[in-house]
């Protein structure tokens, strides 16, 4: 453990030794406290507000009954024998003003120690400031927590009748970093993620109103499978095996499908080992779900409705709703080959693989050279097509060799019953009518197997025991993945994926 009286500060900056001072400052307040039997970190505060709730109660009055708060300190100005404080909690700001007659020596002594970021319980009547500013009275002052470290609360001023905010925490990889400080100094950081918890609420709901069973399935998988990425890999000690985080849900969902479970969804984090950037990070949020005796068509109408319910209700979300669209329904629908086709200019599918390479490199795809035939497709259909699509857009039908769970195409077995939902250059969901003849299966992983050993390294293997599984017969089946991180990103019109995820993977410091 470090040495608390000598505090080395962890932040990489050029002011560094100033924070140590202020550091040091505060330290030597938090014992003075101690040696007037002060303790600096309770227990409990029995507090009967908050902050939203004591204004509300004073409503438009000059007065107002006895309340009890809790939260940080955000400013603090003293004034001789008078003191004005700002009281930051979950739901907003509340001004202080304390009087060292009404407090007592004792508690006054104790307020002397106080700097911002500390974590404070008040007690006082509500009243309304000559200036019209809803504030506490305090009458009782409890040191709940001390703040070693300062966190960086910006200014407030009033512009045009509204609250601006010039943050003192600026850095997007510090705020990335040190996500507790960032919310705890930005109230529309708070907002974002108070909106995620509730479009994961909304989703529940609304799958559960639909019939759907939600189930948990296995993140430690002997096998990956279920979509094309590299894997992490870990190693279980007492079966000395190999076991690897799973890379997407869809295998042992549709296990359960086969076992007599006619609609299921699963929300859970999925891991790959891939690189990071604006819209991906090795460990995100997927929503799947399965449903018998439906298809891709089908599950269209499913994936329409659900977003167009999690943006009514994300609209509700002060702050944030202002930049949910609208959604309106049917989205357009565009086919995979005639879009591709069309902005490449040319049939890139019945190109040869010479071909195929150099209208890649003309666009721009790295590395084409070392590229499998259906991973240059892929990538020509991002650059060209996925990356200009604005408003909510379903890609219909597929080519085979990009879909390996995918039933046929209905009169076109060279194509597949599959779709994905993108805006704004995203991929939002990806959808199967599910492959469900084993044999055909069987073919397709083996043909997996085949690129994995030429060097594609994001392939899928053979999973024997999914094909036994197939084997029982699984009804004609439904799927969807909605990537919940780019989902909100897409809802809330925030440009990083790491900016809707509490603790993104990040470089050591």
């Amino acid at each position: 453990m470090s040495d608390i009286t000598n505090p080395t500060p962890s932040d990489a900056s050029s002011d560094a030794e100033d924070i140590g001072f202020v550091m040091r400052d505060r330290i030597a307040a938090l014992t003075r406290l101690r040696e007037r039997g002060v303790e600096p970190f309770a227990y409990s505060f029995d507090r009967t507000h908050s902050t939203a709730e004591a204004r509300e109660l004073l409503g438009e009055n000059d007065e107002g009954p006895i309340v009890r708060l809790a939260g940080r300190i955000a400013s603090w100005r003293s004034q001789g024998k008078t003191a004005f404080a700002n009281l930051v909690d979950q739901d907003g700001r509340l001004q202080l003003y304390m009087r060292r007659d009404e407090l007592g020596e004792d508690v006054w002594a104790t307020a002397g120690e106080l700097h911002v970021s500390d974590v404070i319980g008040v007690s006082g009547p509500l009243m309304r400031t000559r200036t019209g500013e809803v504030t506490v009275r305090v009458t009782e002052l409890t040191l709940l927590a001390k703040a070693l470290r300062p966190l960086p609360f910006g200014k407030e001023a009033v512009v045009d009748g509204q609250v601006v905010r010039y943050s003192a925490f600026s850095d997007t990889e510090m705020r990335a970093r040190q996500r507790y400080a960032d919310l705890a100094v930005h109230p529309e950081v708070r907002a974002l993620f108070t909106a995620r918890s509730l479009l994961t609420r909304t989703i529940r709901r609304h799958l559960d109103d639909l019939g759907y069973l939600e189930v948990e399935t296995p993140v430690l998988q002997p096998l990956y499978g279920g979509a094309a990425a590299r894997p992490f890999i870990t190693h279980h000690n007492a079966l000395d095996m190999p076991l690897y985080l799973r890379i997407a849900d869809e295998l042992y969902l549709k296990r359960l499908i086969v076992g007599g479970f006619e609609r299921v969804y699963e929300i859970g984090h999925d891991f790959r080992n891939e690189g990071i950037d604006r819209t991906h990070n090795p460990e995100f949020t997927m929503l799947e779900f399965y449903e018998a005796y439906a298809d891709y068509q089908g599950m269209m109408t499913r994936v329409e409705s659900l977003l167009v319910a999690a943006a009514d209700v994300l609209r509700t979300v002060p702050v944030i709703g202002e930049r949910v669209p609208v959604l309106t329904t049917p989205f357009p629908r565009i086919e995979w080959v005639g879009s591709l086709v069309q902005a490449a200019g040319v049939d890139v599918t019945a190109l040869d693989d010479a071909g195929l390479k150099e209208v890649a490199t003309r666009v721009g795809v790295e590395r084409p050279g070392t590229l499998s035939r259906p991973k240059l497709l892929d990538e020509l259909f991002q650059a060209l097509v996925e990356s200009k699509i604005d408003t909510p857009t379903f890609v219909v039908d597929y080519p085979k060799a990009l879909s390996p769970l995918a039933k046929p195409k209905r009169g076109n077995p060279e194509l597949t019953e599959r779709f994905e939902l993108f805006a704004r250059g995203k991929e939002l969901a990806n959808a199967f009518s599910e492959l469900n003849d084993p044999i055909d299966q069987r073919e397709r992983f083996e043909a997996q197997a085949k690129l994995r050993a030429a060097g594609d390294d994001e392939a899928t293997m053979v999973d024997e025991d999914y094909l036994r599984a197939m084997e029982y017969g699984m009804p004609p089946t439904g799927g969807v993945g909605i990537g919940i991180d780019r989902l909100l990103m897409y809802l809330t019109d925030t440009a990083n994926i790491r900016d809707v995820i509490l603790f993104p993977t990040m470089r050591p410091e």
